[in-house]
């Protein structure tokens, strides 16, 4: 039985999108553990590798990924004891911490290169480009909606 078939299509997209990133943490979870890594550490790692030219600071990381500036320190922090990132004051701000991938940090991306390829293949099998374009421009909506409602709170 198909337990959404039944609500509107806006309770139903807002119900599976919450599944949608249930399941996606769940098998990130999975797949990350061999490796003594959360889904929310990879993430950062992901973010801060292609979101930024140069070390950014964890208020920057937070920015990113909506996320507080105290649980991305304590992220990072988890990071650097896993001898992923290190962690320096700004020299150009001292109130500031930058982050910085280290050689161990891209020798994990190395090793889960190969996994990521075949599961994105998979997680897009059978979606075409119409449809992933289509889809990329609905969720560009949603967040913004959602950035519009965090600026009225």
């Amino acid at each position: 039985m198909n337990y959404f078939e039944n609500i509107t299509d806006q309770d139903y997209i807002f119900a599976t999108m919450l599944l949608v990133a249930n399941k996606m943490d769940t098998l990130l979870e999975r797949a990350l553990s061999k490796y003594n890594i959360t889904a929310k550490q990879w993430f950062m790692l992901i973010v801060t590798v292609n979101a930024f030219n140069e070390a950014p600071t964890i208020k920057e990381i937070a920015k990113v990924m909506g996320s507080s500036h105290q649980n991305i320190k304590q992220l990072a922090l988890k990071l650097e004891a896993k001898g992923m990132v290190v962690l320096e004051k700004d020299k150009k701000d001292l109130r500031a911490t930058k982050v910085t991938l280290t050689k161990e940090c891209f020798q994990l991306f190395k090793k889960l290169e190969k996994e990521g390829i075949s599961f994105m293949n998979k997680f897009y099998k059978e979606i075409n480009n119409t449809e992933m374009k289509n889809t990329r421009m609905f969720i560009s909506k949603i967040m913004d909606n959602l950035k519009n409602i965090e600026e009225e709170q």
